[in-house]
């Protein structure tokens, strides 16, 4: 059996081919020839220098500026000693293990909080 042509034939034709299509194509000559229209500059302000005003005193500034604090708000807090109140449950990780309802600013959720044998022996996680 002859074969027409060999691998190193077919080969070299095939880079010949490809290489004559390179050089005679002409997609890459239209980006030589034109070129971008230029950019209209963008608009400039003028720039003026004046002087700044000293800066404020400490304890100079209108407190009228600055809104009122809010009244009445809830915020837990220990006593000043740093003891629990009286009456209050030693907390360990037996006592909170279990799921929980929470409310916050007006949303409620599920959270769990399950003894497990990995790290200290509890994690929290919302249930969906």
């Amino acid at each position: 059996m002859t074969r027409p042509f060999s691998r190193s034939g077919l080969v070299a034709m095939s880079l010949a081919a490809l290489v004559a299509s390179g050089c005679s194509t002409s997609r890459f000559s239209s980006m030589d020839d034109q070129q971008p229209a230029p950019l209209t500059p963008a608009p400039s302000g003028t720039v003026t220098q004046n002087q700044l005003p000293p800066p404020a005193a400490p304890g100079t500034t209108d407190p009228s500026q600055f809104p009122t604090a809010p009244k009445n708000t809830q915020v837990a807090s220990l006593p000043p000693d740093g003891t629990a109140p009286a009456g209050a449950t030693d907390l360990t990780a037996a006592s909170v293990a279990g799921v929980w309802n929470v409310n916050v600013s007006g949303q409620s959720c599920k959270v769990a909080t399950p003894q497990t044998k990995f790290g200290a022996g509890y994690r929290a996680g919302p249930l969906h």
